[in-house]
């Protein structure tokens, strides 16, 4: 018979913190993430754009995240398009 091994329970990682924290950055600032999103409005689904806040009066707020629907965006591409309101 052999000897039991311990198993890890997957609660924590082997990537130290810095190195995650730095893989999200240089994801978020390519143009990889909005590629993603576009091709996730293509099949439908709801995206949630962060914009820069037009509104320049309102400064305890420098972005504000946008929700764009998909169903609508799909349907605006087809010319079957029909406004509306999303919350």
């Amino acid at each position: 018979m052999g000897k039991e091994q311990s198993q890890s329970q997957g609660i924590h990682t082997g990537t130290s913190k810095s190195i995650r924290k730095a893989m999200r950055r240089d994801y978020l600032a390519s143009g990889d993430r909005f590629m993603n999103q576009m091709k996730a409005l293509a099949q439908g689904r709801d995206v949630v754009f962060t914009i820069e806040n037009p509104n320049k009066a309102e400064t305890n707020k420098r972005f504000i995240k946008q929700r764009i629907s998909g169903k609508n965006y799909v349907n605006s591409r087809k010319g079957t398009f029909t406004m509306k309101e999303v919350q």
